[in-house]
């Protein structure tokens, strides 16, 4: 997703200057927890290699290289400090810690499944790994779920902006690319809120 305060120009000017390191770079930063276009980057990154700019092997091993160190950083952010953060954010929003339970074993029961498949997912593709580090997910567990996602992804944005980049105009790819997470966002914000919602109703009556 192309950030607010950075322009699909200036970013195509970042890979064209610094070509397969912006392209690691964004997306390590991005998995790691930090809100940046790493996405967007990697599709530029395709891009420039479907026009010749780039490698294709090149881009791809990046991406996915930096995908899995960047969610690895953020797993150990989660690990080591994320729950007293995440039970600090909690009351802010005045959330009770049964509820921040709640969604850490929801989430711990399906971290598989969010790790691997959260990198299609906007905003869930920056707190994956965090949140799989404040789960406890077991390390072995997670790095081999990490690759699994971070190789289907790189592939997946990688090859979509190298071949289909060539047909339509980037900005519009980068579009559909958002929206498509957009939604995948929030069906899963549906698919955590709606039981937990229904329990609560529930436990009232």
């Amino acid at each position: 997703m192309v950030s607010e305060f950075v322009s699909l120009e200036t970013l195509q000017n970042i890979a064209d200057q610094y070509g397969y390191w912006a392209v690691f770079a964004g997306i390590a930063l991005e998995n790691a927890g930090i809100p940046l276009p790493g996405e967007t980057i990697t599709l530029v990154g395709g891009f420039l290699a479907g026009s010749g700019a780039l490698d294709y092997w090149g881009v791809l091993g990046c991406a996915t290289l930096g995908a899995i160190v960047g969610d690895n950083c953020g797993y150990w952010v989660g690990r080591w400090q994320g729950w007293p953060f995440l039970l600090r954010v909690g009351r802010l929003f005045r959330l009770q810690e049964e509820q921040l339970v709640e969604v850490r074993d929801r989430f711990s029961n399906n971290a598989a499944r969010a790790v691997i498949l959260g990198r299609f997912v906007a905003l869930l593709r920056i707190f994956a790994g965090p949140l799989a580090g404040i789960a406890q997910m077991p390390y072995w567990k997670f790095l081999l779920c990490n690759a699994i996602g971070a190789v289907t992804w790189a592939s997946v944005m990688v090859s979509l902006s190298y071949f289909v980049g060539q047909l339509v105009p980037l900005n519009q790819l980068i579009a559909w690319v958002s929206q498509f997470a957009l939604v995948a966002l929030g069906l899963v914000v549906l698919w955590f809120v709606i039981p937990i919602w229904l329990e609560s109703r529930k436990a009232r009556s």
